[in-house]
């Protein structure tokens, strides 16, 4: 395999050094890397509101974390699978999605995926601004708990959270290295603070007893499975941004031993750990304030002692600040660039990720449980399903793990197909969204449950699932006769 970065033959319209593949001199990263990687990013509040959303739906402590476990334990292969291709060739996500979707089509997946990671964006920025306001709260008692009653959010909370948006967009412009003592911070307070927090939750009622003994809220067993399956497909969903864009990390990895170790010690232990703390702690405040939060952010709030809150909300936003540039900004910023490598760079990619996440109204995807699983989670897995089979089946079945390094940087080479887009992924694309379509419009509420029939509706329950083998089945079929 040649090194691209000493090929003097490449288009500038497919390549930059963001997109440039890894030399093997760079390729550092071992197992413990990458444990470490989802340590770090599974200790974040959306996986505690997770947990949390899943006790508020009517679950017991242990459906709760099973399903959380089980679901990262299926979102493990797609993440070990197309994480192979990055450690093999050194490649970014939308370098690699233009061996399936062509040159040109990748930026199709590239955007879905980027859009997406948006809304992760401006969902984690409203948990820092309403930190900020939080803090105001403590200070000012007479301002009103964080409430959302109307499309928008009162005009404060809005001010806390543009301001939060400002911070990040700071950070975006002084770079990535900026962030790298927040993120030793956020290890260093999130585990720590989701340990005080379990202490609390034992001392205040007084044992864990109590707490686990909560009974699930389903009166029948067809009552669960109807909510286990959707809630199910939103676990996979939680990290299907991730499984697809996983080779933006393992492209260092020094090997696929040490992405693959490094992803199963770190991803399913981690999350059913920090989600057992969630689960504990919003069952704890259903027996100490006779209603379930499931917001940390709320819950801290509640505390008396004011230096203590103020502290707790100033960690907070620190930590969801450093997970926010990590997780939410990189990503996105490098499918963005991918459109026109030549005038975006990472610094204008993420004041778009940033102006994006702010129009997507994050405040509303997560006002409640319900539409933060079934709605958020659920409808994003229907659409990232289908590349992630796409992407699977290509290199896999199709192409048997080969791909022409060079070729993937130049125009009217094997991945330009026609005009730069390959017809058959994006036919299998199309296909594999097409019977979601009609579950999420009856959860949304466009349509009525009645104007469909109810097989049909209850497909979206299973989004990803559907997606992902609808559409790398039927582009196995299409692309069967094609080498």
């Amino acid at each position: 395999m040649s090194d691209i970065n000493q090929n003097p033959i490449f288009d500038p319209k497919l390549y930059n050094e963001d997109l440039a593949p890894v030399s093997t001199s760079k390729r550092t990263w071992g197992t413990w890397n990458y444990a470490s990687l989802w340590i770090s990013m599974s200790m974040c509040i959306p996986t505690y509101m997770l947990a949390s959303s899943l006790i508020e739906g009517g679950m017991n402590w242990w459906q709760s974390v099973l399903t959380i476990f089980l679901g990262n334990l299926i979102v493990l292969i797609p993440m070990i699978l197309n994480g192979h291709a990055g450690t093999k060739y050194g490649i970014p996500f939308p370098v690699f999605a233009r061996a399936s979707f062509g040159t040109t089509g990748a930026n199709i997946p590239a955007l879905l995926r980027a859009i997406v990671a948006c809304g992760w964006f401006g969902i984690q920025t409203w948990i820092g601004g309403v930190s900020l306001y939080q803090i105001l709260r403590v200070w000012i008692p007479s301002l009103s708990e964080p409430m959302i009653t109307g499309f928008f959010p009162p005009i404060l909370e809005m001010i806390c959270f543009l301001i939060f948006l400002l911070i990040n967009m700071i950070v975006v412009y002084f770079g990535v290295e900026s962030i790298r003592k927040l993120l030793v911070f956020k290890a260093v307070f999130l585990p720590v603070a989701a340990f005080a927090l379990l202490f609390w939750a034992i001392y205040s009622t007084e044992g864990l007893g109590q707490i686990l003994n909560q009974p699930s809220k389903f009166q029948t067993s067809a009552e669960f499975w109807k909510f286990f399956f959707p809630a199910l497909t939103g676990m996979v969903g939680f990290w299907a941004t991730l499984s697809l864009n996983i080779p933006d990390f393992t492209r260092y990895a020094t090997s696929q031993k040490a992405q693959i170790n490094g992803q199963m010690i770190g991803l399913p232990p981690s999350m059913a750990v920090f989600s057992f703390i969630g689960v504990v702690v919003t069952s704890a405040t259903a027996i100490i304030y006779g209603t379930t939060i499931w917001d940390p952010v709320i819950l801290a709030g509640k505390f008396e002692n004011k230096i203590l809150v103020t502290v707790a909300m100033l960690a907070i936003a620190i930590s969801t600040l450093a997970t926010n540039i990590a997780a939410n900004i990189v990503s996105p910023a490098n499918d963005f660039a991918n459109l026109n490598p030549t005038k975006i760079s990472f610094r204008i990619g993420g004041y778009i990720t940033g102006i994006i996440g702010v129009l997507i109204c994050p405040w509303k995807l997560i006002a409640d449980p319900s539409g933060y699983i079934f709605t958020w989670l659920v409808g994003y897995s229907s659409l990232l399903g289908p590349i992630g089979g796409i992407m699977i089946s290509d290199y896999f079945l199709v192409r048997k793990k080969e791909l022409i390094l060079e070729d993937l940087y130049q125009q009217g080479k094997t991945y330009s197909y026609k005009d730069g887009f390959n017809s058959k992924a994006i036919i299998a694309l199309v296909l594999g969204i097409l019977p979601n379509i009609p579950g999420f419009l009856v959860t949304i509420k466009l349509i009525s449950t009645d104007s469909v029939p109810e097989w049909l509706t209850n497909l979206y329950h299973y989004g990803w699932f559907v997606g992902f083998f609808i559409s790398g089945l039927v582009y196995f079929i299409l692309m069967k006769n094609k080498r």
